[in-house]
């Protein structure tokens, strides 16, 4: 039984009549009136559950909302929906966002061409479809004698259920495809005829975190858990395994090819077959930094399988291979990354050859053509060198300007491949690079419509607690007042080696056209800087991140783009526990607070499906007492202090996240609306029948979008639409 109390919540509202007023010559504080803005909260009910570690009683009085199967959680989850969208309702300019977020997203997107078999394949959306079309025609042909191959709005009537990955075997003619349904990590596989589209076999069911990679035309390599007791959205999966699937044969007839012994249990398995079809390689972790390395040659049916790197300390994963000939990337001895080369037949460390050395910037390689293409990482955006495959470098590719690129790389017969290049104002544009010459040229523009000469996009750096220097990249409208008054929203991730690249946002144009500020932090615990950068940020070093980011909102308080009225941070994931350490840390810095599927609960995190994979980053509150002690310090659902006063707060999640469970999100928000002191709204939207973000459909998203932008607007102060 839910009981309800009722708060109104009385909020000052400084009167804007359109975003010229925001961001224009404000030389005056507009007048303000009284607002009155009535919310119902359910009062969450506590049990008396309680943990000790190491001799400490922790209480932990929302254990209950753990279990995601229960009515009384179902319960819950509808009467938190209904407080937040009744108070979403009453926010009179959210539909003019979606409606102008709808008329951007509007144009038709196109990805770029790959060849497989006897046909060229592409995405495509039309503008505002749920999920994006594969399309395809026979090589030599052209765009407009496409047909539909595959089209995943069909795959259910709400859009929920999208294309999670597709995988050709080595000839083309068949086609193996996974789909999620509401947004889960659990996967479906689907096996078709890709001349004739007609389904060949069973579905295979119960597979996640996998890729599907084909040996030949037989049969392909997935890898999977066992399914888990209880709850398969929030039971704990710790042990992955590889298989085998033989074309013909059913899923209970799949070879174990790896893991499934008690000896050792790997979190992550992955196995890939080089594109000549000559080896298998495993991939093996226990977390989600370090890897051991195995090989097996597919012509000798019983090869044994080799040892390439034995141990997790260090990334280790192959780039390609020239015969026996294997080219490796390695962080061993080199935290930004080197290319090495070993012989397949002696493949373990100790023979190992420098083949493309360390440098002072981040080395993400692919390859294309019969070359390697060396991408460096250079203060987040991206430089490129060609190089052949005896290490001689042919070019320095020409990009067409300061951003990041994606998709540098083809197969080994290819003459040409197909690259994007974006930043925060330039819309993803793809480009032909002809692999002989280096000459690049402008296959695809954007269609959007956006004028990037309108805006402006600038890389500053700032200094953090200890005196690091951390890179910030500022983009709004050109021209705006460094009043301290623009609304800003600050975005930051910080873990597990991910790097904010700058890259384009529908989204974000709408916010830049209402006068909002975006800016992104590149904070310690990503890869932007290599290994070091990213270790600086794990573990006992984690609060590290923390301060980084607080020094970026400090940093645009200084220089008066914003102010703790106007300024708003954002974060998903990871960045979840960003922006919930931050807010709980420093709750006066900020006006509103936006942690999307965050991890939340850090003494219980590795507890549910595979967080245990986590703990590189994070520690667990087994490990020892002082890991324990650092965890509860700044773990955001044991930091929400009675009598403090909150940043207006609009938690997110998904009812279907099985990657960060939505108890996390569930049991900070009832510690917030349990304990917030002032009048900012504490609410949380869970969106129903969705996961973690992967796939979910363009409709939900534009809706998401609006109900954040309304909702950060609103609770700084702006009461009426900003116009562009």
């Amino acid at each position: 039984m839910l009981i309800t109390k009722k708060f109104i919540l009385v909020k000052k509202l400084v009167v804007l009549f359109s975003v010229l007023a925001i961001v224009a010559c404000q030389e005056k504080e507009e007048k303000t009136e009284e607002k009155e803005m009535a919310v119902t909260y359910p009062e969450t009910k506590k049990v008396d559950t309680i943990d000790t570690y190491f001799g400490t009683k922790v209480k932990d009085p929302y254990r209950w909302l753990e279990d995601d199967r229960s009515a009384e959680t179902e319960a819950w989850v509808k009467a938190q929906n209904e407080v937040t969208f009744g108070y979403l309702d009453q926010i009179p300019y959210r539909d003019s966002i979606k409606n102008r977020l709808e008329e951007i997203w509007n144009y038709e997107k196109i990805g770029a061409p790959y060849h497989e078999g006897d046909y060229t394949y592409f995405s495509k959306n039309e503008g505002i479809q749920d999920q994006s079309v594969i399309y395809r025609y026979k090589k030599g042909g052209n765009e407009a004698d496409a047909e539909v191959f595959l089209d995943p709005n069909k795959f259910s009537d709400d859009g929920t259920t999208s294309l999670g990955g597709m995988s050709f075997s080595k000839n083309g003619k068949i086609l193996a495809y996974s789909i999620s349904e509401g947004g889960s990590d659990w996967r479906k596989v689907i096996v078709l005829d890709a001349e004739t589209k007609e389904i060949i076999e069973d579905t295979l069911v119960d597979i996640k975190f996998s890729g599907m990679s084909w040996k030949g035309k037989e049969g392909f390599y997935y890898s999977s858990y066992d399914k888990p007791k209880g709850s398969e959205l929030s039971a704990k999966t710790d042990q992955h395994k590889l298989y085998y699937h033989k074309l013909g044969t059913k899923q209970n007839e799949d070879q174990l090819v790896f893991g499934g012994t008690d000896a050792e249990k790997h979190r992550y398995v992955s196995g890939n077959v080089t594109e000549d079809n000559q080896y298998l390689l495993i991939s093996a972790r226990t977390s989600t930094s370090g890897n051991k390395l195995f090989l097996k040659e597919l012509s000798k049916p019983n090869a044994p399988l080799k040892t390439i790197i034995g141990h997790t300390e260090t990334d280790t994963y192959l780039l390609e291979n020239k015969g026996s000939k294997l080219y490796l990337v390695t962080n061993k001895n080199a935290p930004n990354k080197k290319i090495v080369t070993v012989d397949a037949n002696n493949p373990s460390e100790e023979n190992w050859k420098d083949f493309i050395a360390e440098t002072e910037n981040v080395l993400s390689p692919s390859t294309g053509g019969g070359y390697i293409f060396a991408e460096y990482m250079k203060d987040a955006v991206s430089t490129i060198k060609q190089y052949d495959l005896d290490g001689n470098l042919v070019r320095d590719v020409e990009l067409p300007g300061v951003g990041s690129i994606g998709g540098f790389g083809a197969k080994k017969e290819e003459k040409e491949l197909y690259y994007s290049f974006t930043n925060y104002v330039t819309p993803g544009n793809i480009y032909k690079y002809d692999i002989e010459s280096g000459k690049s040229t402008l296959f695809r523009k954007s269609k959007i419509d956006f004028d990037t000469s309108q805006y402006e996009s600038k890389q500053v750096f700032y200094t953090s607690k200890d005196g690091t220097k951390v890179p910030l990249i500022i983009t709004h409208k050109k021209g705006i007042e460094l009043n301290g008054k623009n609304p800003t929203i600050l975005y930051g991730y910080g873990g597990f080696n991910i790097s904010l690249t700058p890259s384009f946002s529908v989204a974000n144009t709408v916010w830049m056209e209402m006068g909002g500020v975006y800016a992104v932090a590149n904070l310690r615990g990503g890869g932007e800087y290599g290994k070091t950068w990213h270790d600086a940020g794990t573990k006992m070093q984690k609060q590290n991140v923390f301060d980084d980011f607080i020094a970026a909102a400090e940093y645009l308080i200084d220089q008066k783009y914003t102010s703790s009225d106007y300024l708003a941070i954002r974060g998903g994931s990871n960045g979840g526990l960003l922006v919930g350490a931050t807010m709980t840390q420093r709750p006066e810095l900020v006006q509103v607070a936006l942690p999307a599927v965050g991890v939340l609960d850090m003494l219980r995190y590795h507890t549910f499906t595979a967080g245990a994979g986590w703990a590189y980053d994070y520690g667990t509150a087994e490990d020892n007492q002082e890991m324990f002690n650092y965890l509860k310090s700044y773990s955001p659902v044991h930091n929400v202090k009675e009598g403090t006063e909150y940043p207006a707060t609009l938690v997110t999640t998904g009812d279907h996240d099985d990657r960060v469970v939505p108890a996390h999100s569930f049991k900070f928000a009832a510690e917030l609306q349990d304990k917030q002191a002032g009048n900012n709204p504490t609410l949380i939207r869970i969106e129903t029948n969705a996961g973690h973000g992967a796939g979910t459909p363009v409709s939900k998203t534009i809706e998401q979008y609006a109900d954040i932008y309304g909702f950060t607007l609103w609770n700084m102060g702006i009461k009426n639409m900003p116009k562009s």
